[in-house]
């Protein structure tokens, strides 16, 4: 604020540096020194240490030109007779000493000419004669000796604002400005030489402006102040400034040259830089009391005591200064709140603003003194809390009026101390803390803050969240940005039912509290912050949310968030006031930087609802085709059936650690049915068995081991035979030993890559018919070649040749170890093992459509 005013008041002694009137785009064309803006309207050739014009480069559409800043030395006349467009001119900060006088005759449109700090000797009147739309013209700061303006300058009727004067003006005289008293203008600024020589009373008479600047020292001629103080007076002007009033050595007479300011009739005077004393300051307060002066301020100020002040009592007093603001801004010695050695002065001021004054300590009866202070503004002093707070002081009663108190940008760190300080001031609404070291949580126990504060500005503070409970509960406004919070205490926010505008910017907030509850709050920035989730339960205990500044967090681009975002932004309730360039994904890596408004995750992938119902669907669709396959392939059957083998080859392997048992015992294993009992005893058995060379058949009736487990039996004669025969019938698929006995064949078969399995068809057996566990066996019927007993006695020779001829020649390597055929196979077998359908329950066999190449077809003879 205070370099805002500061610089806007340079704009009243010539110094003032034009801007151009707007940013130039992005957009640009360079074809030479200069810079082209927008659409060949705009000039940009500032400080390219150019020594003449680049009129060349210049398009005639021009309308504003930047050539400040450079070496220029002269203006020629052809430099911008080709823009008749010409609006803007800058030519500030350059060398120029010459300017044709037809330099600007093409240029009739011109509104705004900048020549200030150059090296001419003249006033340049006939080169801006033709230039009658002139509004602003600066031309302070030259080397002309004097300020006398041509009549050409009556004609500037639309003037609005006019600097002129320089190092070399050594005075005013009175017709100086006579072509400028029918011009009303807003602001005149006139630089005489710092060795002011005369002033020629009525010099200012006839100018009219609102705004009006001196720099000129009247060190060497006190008295001129005097008459100057004169032209002005009664004059409706609204702002006043002197510059360097006394630029070298402090005043010591004892004339009072301030008496003029009692018929000032301004609304704000300013004294920039120069010396006062004492005496000098109190001259000038002196003659302000009971003026139309309403506001003051002195700013870069040079300030001592003077020697020969003499303190008389009450009478030395300022007691009636009646200002609605007072500035005291840069002033080198902090005596000057107390220069007559009382606050006085302070009595009937409503705004108070002390900055860079470096006071270090603040009286009790100050306070006291500031009764009727409304606004003050003590910032930028580097106060401590001792200073500002004095224990030993009573601070009952005291600043009954403040309404704004100003303590940023100091060294304060205990709000505690701060809170005995206000807690007086009844009417305290506005406090701003901001830019200090408050926060700690041993310094921030006990408050005691009166029930008043509403707007609360707490940013740039070194906060932990323990502190945040140290604030007041009644405020509609808390800014505690940049503080360093890294978490909230949800307690605060509950007793804090009034707060309505919350920032919390530029935090390490890591996370947002789902139970969130603050029932008044209409604004929310939580933007720069560490947190990368947030969701639509976040803010739903704030009703009355409806803008909400949330960017630059390293989001997770989650369902959740992307839920969040869709229904923020469609809904309306809440406007995401820096939506969408400042929100982007952080994690996860691959859409790093992305922008989350074109995040757009798949709808499964975020709906719970539909991942449930496909999750249960495909669960049960599994589920059902688990027990469609156990039904149509008897899954279960196979399984006990591994199962029993699985134990069978345990027990086999225990009994065969005591020895090798040898190669093949017979040549092969029968597998039957025991409905064809009948015709494997009285058939098969006596043509294969009854001959010269005779086979060594195993069958279960005859040759199972008695007391040991049928399955062992089975295995252990399946592994000792050099063939299986399979006798085929419709007994045969419905006999659950037989359907074991055909497992453990294949299981034999694709242990020890043996094929020799042979299938004997008894009676006609259609494949199709068979049940879904014999895929294996249909399989085969349906692709190998098997043997058919013919039911014709005459081709039944032929079948026991090509069995014989499968079986090969019945050589034998060892004797059956298990058999029982030592028995008279005349005499009746007796069999305590139960017939074969009855021996255990069907068991499906797994594995079968594995060994499908355990199998080979019968020789090319059959």
């Amino acid at each position: 604020m205070v370099w805002k005013l500061i610089h806007f008041s340079s704009l009243f002694i010539g110094a003032l540096s034009s801007l151009s009137p707007s940013t130039p785009p992005s957009t640009s064309e360079k074809s030479g020194p200069c810079q082209i803006y927008n659409s060949g309207r705009f000039a940009d050739c500032h400080g390219r240490q150019l020594d003449s014009v680049p009129r060349k480069q210049f398009p005639t559409t021009l309308e504003n030109i930047d050539l400040s800043y450079n070496e220029l030395q002269a203006i020629r006349a052809a430099d911008f007779q080709h823009l008749p467009q010409l609006r803007i001119l800058q030519l500030q900060f350059n060398n120029i000493s010459c300017i044709d006088n037809e330099a600007f005759k093409n240029n009739t449109l011109l509104e705004h000419v900048d020549i200030f700090n150059n090296s001419l000797q003249y006033i340049p009147a006939i080169p801006l004669t033709s230039l009658l739309n002139l509004k602003k013209l600066y031309m302070s700061n030259n080397l002309y000796k004097h300020a006398t303006l041509a009549e050409s300058f009556s004609k500037c009727v639309k003037l609005q604002v006019l600097s002129l004067g320089g190092p070399l003006v050594m005075g005013l005289k009175k017709n100086d400005f006579q072509p400028l008293k029918n011009i009303k203008l807003q602001g005149f600024a006139i630089k005489c030489s710092s060795n002011l020589s005369y002033y020629e009373p009525g010099s200012l008479e006839v100018i009219q402006t609102q705004q009006m600047g001196f720099d000129m020292a009247i060190d060497q001629r006190p008295d001129a102040f005097y008459h100057m103080l004169r032209d002005l007076a009664n004059k409706r002007i609204g702002i006043i400034q002197f510059r360097n009033l006394f630029e070298f050595m402090y005043y010591m007479g004892k004339e009072d040259v301030f008496q003029g300011l009692k018929d000032i009739t301004a609304h704000q005077l300013i004294f920039h830089r120069g010396k006062f004393n004492e005496n000098l300051l109190r001259m000038a307060l002196m003659n302000l009391q009971g003026t139309h002066i309403k506001n003051l301020r002195l700013q870069y100020i040079d300030f001592a005591r003077s020697p020969t002040f003499v303190n008389s009592g009450a009478s030395s007093s300022i007691t009636n200064l009646t200002l609605d603001r007072l500035d005291l801004w840069y002033i080198s010695n902090p005596d000057v709140l107390r220069f007559d050695w009382r606050f006085t002065w302070f009595k009937k001021i409503k705004k108070i603003s002390i900055q860079y004054v470096y006071f270090n300590s603040v009286p009790c009866d100050s306070w006291t003194e500031m009764e009727l202070v409304e606004f003050l503004d003590v910032s930028n002093n580097g106060l401590k809390d001792d200073i500002l707070y004095n224990k030993r002081c009573d601070y009952r009663g005291t600043m009954q009026n403040l309404h704004t108190f100003n303590l940023s940008t100091n060294d304060l760190t205990s709000l505690k101390e701060l809170s005995l300080l206000t807690k007086e001031f009844r009417n305290l609404q506005v406090l701003d803390i901001s830019h200090n070291k408050l926060g700690s949580a041993t310094a921030s126990e006990g408050c005691v803050w009166k029930q008043n504060v509403t707007h609360l500005h707490a940013h740039h503070n070194q906060f932990v969240s323990e502190a945040v409970n140290c604030l007041p509960t009644t405020m509609y406004y808390l800014d505690l940005s940049y503080c360093d919070l890294d978490q909230l205490d949800m307690a605060y926010f509950k007793k804090a039912t009034n707060l309505k505008h919350l920032l919390l910017s530029g935090n390490k907030i890591k996370f947002i509290p789902s139970k969130w509850e603050s029932p008044c709050i209409q604004y929310l920035a939580l933007d720069g912050n560490s947190f990368g989730l947030i969701n639509k339960a976040s803010f739903e205990d704030m009703p009355q949310l409806t803008q909400l500044r949330a960017g630059n967090n390293p989001y997770h681009c989650t369902c959740e968030l992307h839920a969040f975002v869709q229904d923020t932004t469609t809904k309306g309730k809440v406007n995401l006031t820096d939506w969408p360039w400042n929100y982007r994904c952080y994690h996860p890596e691959a859409f790093l930087n992305t922008f989350i408004s074109k995040y757009f995750p798949g709808q499964v992938a975020c709906d719970i609802r539909l991942v449930i119902i496909i999750s249960v669907a495909t669960t049960a669709a599994v589920i059902l085709i688990l027990v469609l396959i156990c039904y149509i392939f008897d899954l279960p059957w196979y399984t006990k059936a591994t199962y029993q083998i699985i134990r069978a080859k345990y027990r086999a392997h225990k009994e065969k650690a005591a020895g090798d048992l040898g190669t093949f015992t017979y040549h092969a294993f029968i597998s039957y049915s025991h409905s064809d009992a009948d015709w494997v005893r009285d058939q098969l058995l006596p043509c294969l068995e009854n001959n010269r060379n005779p086979y060594r058949l195993c069958i279960h009736e005859r040759d199972f081991m008695p007391g040991r487990w049928i399955i062992d039996n089975i295995i252990e004669n399946i592994e000792s035979s050099r063939k299986v025969i399979f006798v085929l019938s419709r007994h045969f698929v419905n006999s659950e030993w037989c359907n074991y006995e055909l497992y453990f064949a294949q299981q034999r078969a694709m242990g020890k890559s043996f094929s020799d399995v042979i299938l004997v068809v008894k009676e006609p057996i259609e494949p199709s018919s068979l049940p879904s566990k014999y895929c294996k066996l249909k399989k085969m019927l349906s692709t190998k070649t098997y043997l058919e007993w013919p039911q014709q006695a005459n081709q039944q020779p032929f079948f026991w040749a090509q069995l014989r001829s499968v079986l090969g020649k019945p050589t034998m390597t060892r004797e059956g170890t298990h058999s029982v055929r030592s028995r008279n196979s005349s005499q009746g077998i007796s069999m305590t093992e139960p017939p074969v359908e009855e021996r255990v329950p069907e068991i499906n066999i797994p594995g079968e459509n594995n060994t499908e190449n355990s199998y080979e077809r019968i020789g090319t003879a059959l």
